[in-house]
């Protein structure tokens, strides 16, 4: 069993002065935390893996292709591999835990 805290992944993403802290990395899937302040813009680009985000904390909009929706602690968003995605009007520090398929990189 691998067991996290989301304040210690927090401490440990902030320390290494990053965006994103891949935690956990399987065979089939990979797991991180990703971070983006309030009025911070959203480097990403589309990824070459399935993705879904849970938003832990904070809020913000997100676009996924032509569709936009605002996000908040609880939502979860599913973005298909190639298909470009953005945060954008972030109000609140946004957390949100990623989940790559296959995994990242």
């Amino acid at each position: 069993m691998k067991a996290f805290r989301l304040d210690e992944l927090e401490a440990e993403r902030a320390a290494n002065d990053g965006a994103y802290l891949q935690f956990l990395r399987e065979r089939n899937m990979s797991v991180g935390l990703y971070a983006l302040d309030a009025g911070q813009a959203d480097p990403q680009s589309p990824h070459g893996q399935d993705e879904v985000y849970l938003v832990v904390s904070g809020r913000a909009s997100i676009t996924v292709g032509m569709e936009t929706t605002q996000v908040a602690r609880g939502s979860v968003v599913y973005v298909p591999a190639g298909t470009p995605h953005k945060f954008h009007h972030i109000t609140e520090d946004l957390r949100v835990l990623v989940v790559f398929s296959p995994p990242e990189g």
